[in-house]
């Protein structure tokens, strides 16, 4: 990885306020930015406007700055501007893109519901992959040359047309890993039917067009780097390098979801819990058991 052009990125989502769990992946990025010389950037990712909200926006502002800090964001502007994907969906950003997609053949309209979904994958008697995720049925797939009759998606939704192949990449957590897209996950939704890009499809065009080199995030999001690499590949967009960081867990091995009750990260702040400890128990192989109790129960 050539330092001198290392760009990482911290990416939010205003759906309620910041959770330790998100703090460790946070606080990794920002690490691992120091470590190669990088710029480190915020974009704020609220595309559910159902969901995200102006107070857990200014909130996650706020919060993050008693940890660390970023070199761009729609706090401090930047060349990529604007850093919040509403205000990028504003500005047709993504539908470039759809279009893309739309003309290569790679996507299809589905008017399936959820229920109807599962239905279909009850009645075919698909089972879950060895990610616990079962995939879309192909017998729903329809034709991509239907997609060609839509100049704009809008309240219309999308899926990509899985290429049968597999999705091989190096992360630098965890070394090599493989996925059978097929078998793991199936065809998957670029557009929402609430008239939304989906959030694989925003994430890697904000990516590509943000120039970052390398994606820190979660293990529980790798099947989405999975089904982003596809995109990718699709766009002919250069792939960044990927860093899958442990999640933080309590005392039973249980991840520390974002949940009703458990503790946020403002909350603990507000609770007489330094910065420092909760930075060093968020980054530590062995959390504070203290704090790890904290968040279990709320604060």
């Amino acid at each position: 990885m050539k330092k001198s052009r290392y760009r990482g990125r911290l990416a939010p989502s205003p759906t309620g306020f910041l959770h330790p769990g998100h703090l460790s992946t946070f606080l990794m990025a920002a690490r691992r930015s120091r470590e190669n010389d990088g710029t480190l950037i915020l974009r704020m990712e609220d595309l559910d406007r159902a969901r995200c909200k102006k107070e857990y926006d200014d909130a996650a502002l706020e919060d993050l700055s008693h940890f660390l800090t970023w070199d761009e964001g729609p706090d401090l502007g930047g060349p990529f501007q604007p850093y919040r994907q509403s205000q990028r969906f504003s500005e047709n950003i993504y539908l470039e893109f759809w279009r893309r997609l739309r003309d290569g053949g790679w996507i299809y309209p589905c008017n399936y519901t959820r229920r109807e979904i599962r239905a279909r994958q009850s009645e075919l008697n698909l089972k879950a992959g060895p990610t616990g995720e079962i995939p879309f049925p192909v017998q729903l797939r329809s034709d991509p040359a239907q997609s060609r009759d839509f100049d704009r998606p809008g309240r219309q939704a999308f899926r990509f047309r899985i290429p049968s192949e597999k999705v091989a990449f190096l992360d630098h957590y965890l070394g090599s890993l493989e996925y059978d897209a097929g078998k793991e996950f199936g065809d998957f939704l670029i557009w929402s039917v609430e008239g939304y890009p989906s959030y694989e499809f925003a994430v890697v065009v904000d990516d590509a067009l943000m120039g970052i080199t390398e994606v820190v995030r979660g293990q529980d999001l790798l099947l989405s780097t999975a089904r982003q690499i596809l995109i990718y590949r699709a766009l002919q967009l250069s792939i960044p390098e990927f860093f899958h960081c442990p999640l933080l867990k309590d005392a039973k091995g249980e991840r520390l979801a974002k949940r009703k009750g458990s503790a946020t990260i403002r909350s603990l702040l507000q609770n007489g819990w330094s910065v420092h400890r909760i930075s060093e128990s968020c980054m530590a192989d062995s959390p504070d058991p203290d704090l790890i109790q904290a968040i279990s129960k709320g604060v």
